[in-house]
């Protein structure tokens, strides 16, 4: 939720760069004219008000034309925001839509939406969206269990057959200074991958309080990172970004098996931080033997680390962010260092949407790797859970499900706290008991 500061800029009126607005054209109107494209954002959280943001800086001729969120008051303060931040480029009128089914009156009246709701909930809309022939920019992670990604593959296999563009928030693929070391990796600068180090080491995540009238369903989607249900977790919503990295590396074949560990020793308080874990680590395994070793943790007062490191048979990869990766031979030698390039990830994306919507570029869909990047993270969380040692198979097939009994507000979670406001937390070995250790802040 915290993790990356430059995610949540809500409003930026510069161009990043004379690159933002060109080449961007469906067939003209008239000369010198381009198609308006409406935009519509579902989900008005930071996230959802930055991917605003980008898309309006992305392309000259975009407009947000109606917004959604569970909650109708988030939902008014975005739209408010975007028409002070951005004036023409805002035509909203009275499309402001509040509910967890609001999604279906955005996707009706736009041509582009922006799947920035929780977790949870991005099945449903990229389903209803591809049904009804429209283009999508759908953020990470696209689910939280292994039915809600089964959907999301059928979702994207339609939206192949329609001719429909599906750009995935993972935004490191459009990062400039990534993309340089990732297709180094995968062009065999340090030979064939042996092994990999992927860390998302940060801080403890925050939580919001239970508002009076709250039936548990909305106290849950307001406090929604803090419940697999709707987040799938720490190390699925956030270190998802990592492990895409040790995806792409191995040519988006996924594992063939994971183990892993994890526990929650700094989420104690009750029933603030809901059910999910705070440290996981995890090994995936291939067939041939590479092996990715898993790290991530949201602990206050440790040590952080957001990194990708590969070894192969020639050498050593360093996928630095922000331009600072290199390469290395095998006695350490520094073969190859990274000069830093302007990148703007964020806005990045959605320039390669517009000219896939365009047809300024084959039309683009992300939704293989958005969803075994995501497949990858559910996999860690089951097998630290469980305490057990798990297949690809096994995990994408999986029929545990972890939705509510109903996606409405008297919808019933599938994990709801007793009488003494304590949550079922998962014991490796043993199963789901109640987290009795509390602390007040």
């Amino acid at each position: 939720m915290n993790a990356n500061i430059s995610r949540r800029v809500f409003l930026n009126k510069k161009n990043i760069g004379g690159t933002l607005f060109c080449g961007l054209a469906l067939a003209p109107v008239h000369a010198g004219e381009r198609n308006e494209i409406k935009v519509g954002l579902i989900g008005c959280g930071g996230r959802g008000r930055g991917a605003a943001n980008n898309t309006l800086n992305a392309d000259p001729n975009s407009k947000i034309y109606a917004v959604a969120d569970a909650f109708m008051p988030i939902a008014q303060a975005a739209a408010e925001g975007l028409k002070d931040g951005f004036e023409d480029r805002v035509d909203i009128g009275d499309r402001i839509f509040g509910g967890l089914d609001a999604y279906k009156s955005v996707v009706d009246c736009c041509d582009l939406v922006l799947l920035c709701e929780s977790p949870g909930f991005r099945f449903r809309s990229l389903a209803y969206a591809v049904e009804q022939g429209k283009h999508v920019f759908c953020e990470k992670p696209v689910g939280s269990d292994a039915p809600t990604v089964r959907s999301v593959v059928e979702s994207s296999k339609i939206a192949k057959e329609k001719g429909l563009t599906l750009v995935s928030g993972l935004c490191w693929r459009y990062d400039l200074n990534v993309k340089d070391i990732m297709e180094r990796v995968c062009g065999g600068e340090i030979g064939d991958v042996t092994s990999a180090r992927l860390n998302y080491l940060g801080g403890r995540a925050g939580t919001r309080p239970r508002l009076e009238g709250d039936t548990e369903m909305t106290a849950q989607v307001r406090n929604w990172y803090n419940y697999t249900w709707l987040s799938g977790d720490f190390n699925v919503e956030q270190h998802v970004h990592t492990l895409d990295k040790g995806l792409w590396a191995m040519g988006n074949v996924p594992p063939a098996t994971c183990y892993g560990l994890g526990a929650r020793m700094a989420r104690v308080e009750q029933p603030a931080y809901g059910d999910i874990y705070d440290s996981m680590a995890s090994v995936f395994e291939y067939p041939n033997g590479t092996t990715l070793y898993s790290y991530c943790r949201q602990q206050d007062g440790c040590w952080s680390e957001n990194q990708a490191y590969f070894a192969g048979t020639k050498g050593f990869a360093n996928v630095g962010l922000w331009g600072r990766g290199y390469i290395a031979d095998l006695d350490g030698k520094v073969v190859y260092e990274q000069k830093p390039v302007p990148s703007d990830m964020y806005t990045l994306e959605h320039i390669e949407l517009y000219k896939s919507i365009r047809g300024d570029v084959d039309t683009i869909n992300n939704g293989d790797y958005m969803a075994k990047a995501t497949m990858m993270g559910i996999m860690s969380r089951e097998a630290c859970y469980s305490g057990k040692k798990i297949t690809w198979d096994e995990a994408y097939n999986s029929d545990k499900s972890y939705a509510p009994s109903e996606y409405s507000e008297n919808g019933i979670p599938w994990n709801v706290p007793d009488a003494q406001g304590r949550m079922k937390i998962q014991v490796p070995g043993v199963g789901q008991v109640y987290h009795t250790v509390s602390r007040a802040d």
